[in-house]
């Protein structure tokens, strides 16, 4: 399957529904459980956004590289991280399995 540039590894609900559609879209202010969308013309898009599924990694899981609870941004050394490590994708992952 193809991964986006976040190399996060694909998830999907038994309805077909990556599990970050239960958050909202801070990219395109889609709410939860709503597909994401363009911005300019509100066309729906089939796949979530990479910054929802960053956000929804970071409020569902622990992150397992630099010890931080949900809800707390990854970070290098002290330093925030823009994005979270991979393993915590692997962890929200097993944690709505």
């Amino acid at each position: 399957m193809r991964r986006s540039r976040h190399d996060q590894p694909p998830a999907l609900h038994r309805a077909g529904q990556h599990p970050a559609r239960s958050v909202p879209c801070t990219h395109c202010g889609a709410r939860a459980h709503q597909p994401c969308v363009l911005r300019k013309s509100g066309r729906r898009l089939p796949e979530s956004h990479p910054q929802r599924i960053t956000d929804w990694a970071r409020i569902t899981a622990c992150c397992p590289a630099c010890q931080v609870e949900p809800g707390i941004t990854c970070h290098d050394d002290g330093i925030p991280r823009a994005g979270v490590h991979a393993r915590r994708y692997q962890e929200a992952e097993d944690t709505c399995a």
